[in-house]
């Protein structure tokens, strides 16, 4: 992904600001990192960085002499929970889902995440890697913007509470009283957390390959015996393509909506495994499909305790994938999906 600097374009001007183009090589990564998780989408993390380095340039700070990270926090988070309070008031077209970005088969962040290395988790509550997980990502969605703020800085980025209040302009007891309701919100995700360990990543690519197979033999009862029978499947297409408008509850009705598609085909496509936050993933390439239909699908799977798909996410929004790469380094799946 390409995001712009303050030697480029508009931001031409950082120049004339002390200490800002050494402020944004510094902390532009870890405020993607920041603005990603807080809003769930890769796109509007981009332009949350460029709001916040234009804001510097307009308007910097009364003292360029002092660290740039606590007032570059407390910009990108103000405009990140403008935009959520936006989104919020906004109808959207069937399920919202996060957008996918591409991690490491090894469990590695993308190269413009903060810079840790692969296994080392910060000391927070969560590590990095879980926090980019679409079951992450989803149960943030539970809590209000200020808390999903505060939650983010206290227990993934390991701020303390003063760090917390002063990037965030508040009191130390609104911290502390804030982030005791984000946990509290957050106890269902507690319960059930979705760890993308590296045995999480085999299973689950391994149940994404087998379901495949399954779709294309034909074989209905090894599909079943894969999916949980509460099984659910969203689909996002954002009001531009065809999918489901409601989520899919139970067994039989997701299977029926996966077996439709993998009978149906679509002429010249490609079918590859990837690995997105976290976990194996099946991105469709279609670059003949009729209108209406998406180009481009990423397809995931959660699994539950007992070792069966809970859970399938497809996203299909042109803008939600532009975060993967048009050809990402992936591996063919095992058996290609028949038409």
């Amino acid at each position: 992904m390409s995001r712009p600097s303050p030697e480029s374009g508009d931001a031409a001007g950082a120049r004339e600001v002390p200490g800002l183009a050494a402020a944004y090589a510094e902390h532009e990564r870890f405020l993607w990192g920041l603005c990603y998780r807080l809003t769930g989408s890769a796109a509007d993390a981009d332009d949350l960085v460029q709001a916040t380095f234009v804001r510097a340039i307009e308007r910097p700070p009364p003292r360029t002499d002092e660290p740039w990270r606590p007032w570059l926090t407390r910009v990108a988070i103000n405009l990140g929970r403008d935009l959520l309070r936006r989104r919020r008031r906004q109808r959207y077209s069937g399920p919202w889902l996060p957008s996918p970005i591409g991690t490491g088969d090894d469990g590695s962040l993308p190269s413009y995440e903060p810079t840790i290395a692969s296994g080392i988790t910060t000391e927070g509550r969560y590590d990095m890697l879980e926090s980019v997980s679409f079951a992450f990502l989803l149960a943030l969605e539970a809590l209000t913007p200020k808390q999903r703020a505060i939650l983010l800085l206290r227990d993934v980025f390991d701020y303390s509470v003063a760090e917390t209040a002063g990037a965030l302009g508040v009191s130390e007891p609104d911290v502390k009283t804030t982030l005791h309701r984000a946990r509290r919100a957050m106890a269902a995700y507690d319960s059930a957390r979705c760890r993308p360990t590296r045995e999480l990543r085999e299973r689950t690519g391994r149940a994404l390959a087998e379901l495949v197979a399954a779709f294309s033999r034909g074989d209905v009862a090894g599909a079943e015996r894969l999916v949980a029978t509460s099984a659910q499947a969203l689909s996002d297409g954002g009001g531009e393509f065809f999918a489901a408008r409601v989520p899919l509850v139970g067994r039989a009705r997701v299977l029926k909506f996966y077996g439709n598609i993998a009978r149906r085909g679509l002429p010249g496509a490609s079918y590859r495994m990837v690995t997105v936050n976290g976990l194996p993933a099946i991105l469709s390439e279609a670059p003949h499909a009729p209108r209406g239909i998406a180009t481009r699908t990423l397809t995931m799977a959660e699994l539950g305790p007992d070792g069966r798909i809970a859970r399938i996410y497809s996203v299909l929004a042109t803008r939600k994938l532009a975060a993967l790469e048009p050809h990402p380094r992936a591996r063919p799946l095992t058996r290609p999906l028949a038409p």
